[in-house]
């Protein structure tokens, strides 16, 4: 069963490229098109969603572009909140928020605390966010409560450190989709996809559809999902 859809967004600026458009227009079409996958997802019943938005490696960008993905986010969080919030759906940022300006964080507070209750779909925004980093700053913290006697050395392992990520209480992705052609992770969901099923499709993202939704979830659920252990002969 599809629980959890993680999406690496690419291809927004090729898309532009291609059509002689600013890269701007780009992102604005490639954020219609994470519209439309929410509404997929709600309609498919997948209870989580995973949207790679903005990598720490991003904030090395240009600063007009980074300003223009800065800009769009304080658009669509703005103008999608109650809509997401009246279809019962709750929105969650991960990343290092540290870096983002105030009235952003302002504004993701504002979405998280107005959709904390709602059932229907977790969407998780991955913005200023990369793994590595997730990853050492949870070791840090365990590091720091060993120090002050608040956490003991057996007290760690696989299950205990998660909960130091910053998706400590998602589950692990089923099902990780890439479009544009690329096929690596790029420095995401790198400790939550040790078991995940890898999607790739040269799509570029603002032309990903519904259909390629279907298609990627189609070929997920033809997968046999092992998790380290040997397939379980059928006897007829």
């Amino acid at each position: 069963m599809l629980n959890h859809l993680a999406i690496i967004m690419d291809g927004n600026g090729r898309w532009a490229k291609a059509k002689n458009l600013p890269r701007a227009a780009g992102l604005k079409k490639g954020a219609d098109s994470a519209r439309d996958v929410i509404k997929f997802c709600v309609a498919l019943g997948i209870n989580h969603l995973t949207l790679y938005t903005f990598s720490m490696e991003n904030w090395n960008r240009p600063d007009d572009e980074v300003n223009d993905l800065m800009n769009l986010l304080r658009f669509y969080l703005g103008k999608e909140l109650h809509g997401l919030h009246k279809n019962n759906v709750r929105i969650r940022i991960i990343g290092d928020r540290t870096k983002l300006s105030e009235d952003i964080q302002s504004q993701i507070q504002q979405a998280e605390e107005l959709t904390a209750k709602n059932t229907t779909l977790s969407l998780n925004v991955a913005i200023s966010y990369g793994s590595r980093q997730e990853i050492v700053n949870a070791v840090k913290t365990i590091a720091e409560g060993v120090a002050k006697g608040s956490i003991s050395l057996d007290e760690i392992n696989d299950v205990s450190f998660e909960k130091y990520l910053y998706t400590s209480d998602i589950p692990d992705p089923d099902l990780l989709i890439r479009t544009g052609g690329e096929e690596r992770l790029s420095n995401f969901l790198l400790w939550q996809s040790a078991y995940t099923e890898f999607y790739f499709t040269e799509t570029l993202w603002p032309a990903f559809n519904k259909s390629e939704l279907e298609q990627a979830v189609d070929e997920f659920n033809k997968r046999e999902r092992r998790y380290g252990t040997t397939a379980i002969s059928k006897v007829s």
